[in-house]
């Protein structure tokens, strides 16, 4: 695979390995699993940056090679790493404050055999009773004709220029939303391509929770209800949205909630029905609105739902079940028409804001 950071890739081990540079590069796995994963170098800020695979690398190849085990044959003996030191060291890394910990304990390992299923190595080892970890010798380890090469310090080098990369996009895309939320009078037109640009199907998932959340508010606001628990004493109540929490967490399928109505929202890029209705079932199938990453149809959409349903559940009443718990699907045309009416309605620069707001908070935005 060739992308715009593959010679990023080759230039990094070219000044440690030379004239076998491009053959370590060619034989060694995971050097091509680091390629894969910074394709999205050349996509700005907008798309996926496999972090939280990165930085499982990462934090355990700097353990192995801070403790000076590189080239010594003294790893095998060592008691691994505390699985705490690693958390909290992948965390300070730029982007990797919220990161959480399924990268350290499965994903790396599962996506790692995807790519290399005839590898007889995983990159990850672990003594869950201890919680002690370590990264696997024999793929740091590269054999050129009759010499070995410890390619620790280049996995670092490798990741360090692709995080670089990506703090540049994402302080370039910072900006961006800056200046044209101060010029939002007189750039309107570009600040709604800007952001109708932020709604494509391949922006980053947190990216686009954060964008839908922001327009979303911005629609909502302005809307009232009528509300009281006495006839006597309805009183006209603003629509108002929060998001509950960071993007991708494990929250149970609450990703924004609507006050005073308690409507729940689940942003999501997949139309797997089963991860719909395990949304659902989290909730003890309280209703809930999707925001679908998708330009398919509602209607095509809800059908596919069904149909994929009923394939599942020979029982009628249980699909109908859980289809009339999503209480509205919110498509991304549908999501471009409300962010329109909020442009219309005068809103623009609260949607721009909010998305600097929220990014800067998601993505561990230090302007220092």
């Amino acid at each position: 695979m060739e992308h715009s950071f593959t010679p990023v890739i080759r230039k990094t081990l070219a000044a440690e390995f030379r004239t076998v540079a491009e053959s370590i590069f060619a034989a060694s796995p995971i050097l091509q699993y680091l390629n894969i994963k910074t394709r999205a170098a050349d996509r700005g800020s907008k798309s996926r940056s496999s972090f939280a695979n990165l930085y499982a690398i990462y934090v355990l190849v700097e353990d192995y090679v801070k403790k000076g085990f590189a080239g010594t044959g003294r790893y095998k003996t060592y008691k691994g790493a505390k699985f705490s030191d690693l958390f909290q060291r992948q965390r300070e890394l730029p982007f990797g404050s919220k990161l959480q910990n399924h990268a350290l304990n499965h994903r790396l390992n599962e996506e790692f055999h995807k790519f290399f299923p005839t590898c007889d190595y995983l990159p990850i080892l672990r003594n869950v009773e201890t919680n002690r970890y370590w990264f696997n010798e024999h793929l740091l380890t590269v054999a050129v004709g009759k010499r070995k090469y410890n390619i620790a310090r280049a996995l670092l080098n490798v990741i360090d220029a692709y995080v670089s990369v990506k703090q540049e996009a994402f302080a370039r895309f910072i900006h961006a939303c800056e200046k044209l939320s101060d010029l939002e009078k007189t750039s309107k037109d570009e600040a709604i391509e800007f952001v109708t640009g932020l709604l494509s199907p391949n922006v980053d998932a947190r990216l686009f929770e954060i964008v839908s959340y922001s327009i979303l508010k911005a629609y909502y606001h302005g809307q009232t209800v009528f509300f009281g628990f006495q006839l006597d004493d309805v009183q006209e109540e603003p629509l108002a949205l929060y998001k509950t929490g960071r993007t991708n967490a494990n929250d149970g399928g609450i990703d924004f909630v609507m006050r005073p109505l308690g409507r729940f929202f689940q942003v999501t890029e997949t139309t797997d029905v089963k991860k719909y209705f395990l949304d659902i079932d989290k909730i003890e199938r309280y209703p809930i609105t999707f925001v679908v990453k998708s330009e398919l149809s509602i209607d095509e959409l809800k059908n596919s739902l069904r149909d994929k349903a009923a394939k599942l559940y020979s029982v009628t009443a249980i699909v109908e079940k859980y289809m009339s718990c999503i209480e509205e699907i919110i498509n991304l045309p549908l999501l471009i028409a409300r962010f329109k009416q909020t442009v219309s309605d005068g809103r623009l620069k609260d949607v721009l804001g909010e998305i600097v707001r929220q990014s800067k908070v998601e993505f561990s935005y230090d302007e220092e």
